[in-house]
């Protein structure tokens, strides 16, 4: 056998780099892509799903103060409500926070929760007979809907 010796030779390797292998090159830095300025019609959504956002974290905050001050039937049911109101307060704010900065997972889950409060706004307002509480809501969601629908919202996250 010849050995070629134009390659210097490499000095031991430690065990760990052995059994686990060695850690890697330090990688190039990520380049900065554009940052795309949301329309008027992208803000105002993201401004109506915020108002939402703070219905929903007032609604979990009075459901907990009722929760603690009174003698619920199930107090795990009670604050079950109070978690669910919570997590929609939650969900709601990141996608108000998604839609100022043209993100492009945010328009989906906002979509969707708009049409499950459509509905929720539609049976307070007729069917509950109680329209001081589903027409706001309905005019929020149609607000939210209407400002994603139009072509300056669609061509923000079309032409990323």
């Amino acid at each position: 056998m010849t050995e070629d010796r134009s390659t210097p030779p490499q000095p031991p390797r430690r065990l760990a780099d052995r059994l686990f292998g060695a850690t890697a090159a330090e990688p190039a830095p990520r380049p900065t892509a554009p940052r795309t300025q949301a329309p008027p019609s992208l803000r105002r959504a993201a401004l109506a799903v915020g108002i939402e956002a703070a219905a929903f974290t007032a609604g979990a905050l009075v459901l907990l103060y009722l929760t603690v001050t009174g003698n619920a039937d199930s107090t795990s049911r009670a604050l079950a409500e109070v978690v669910l109101a919570s997590l929609a307060a939650g969900v709601l704010g990141a996608g108000a926070v998604g839609l100022w900065r043209v993100a492009g997972w945010a328009r989906g889950p906002v979509i969707a929760f708009q049409l499950c409060l459509a509905l929720v706004g539609f049976t307070f307002a007729f069917s509950a007979q109680q329209p001081l509480i589903g027409l706001p809501i309905l005019a929020l969601v149609v607000t939210v809907l209407y400002s994603l629908a139009t072509p300056e919202s669609r061509l923000a996250y079309t032409g990323r």
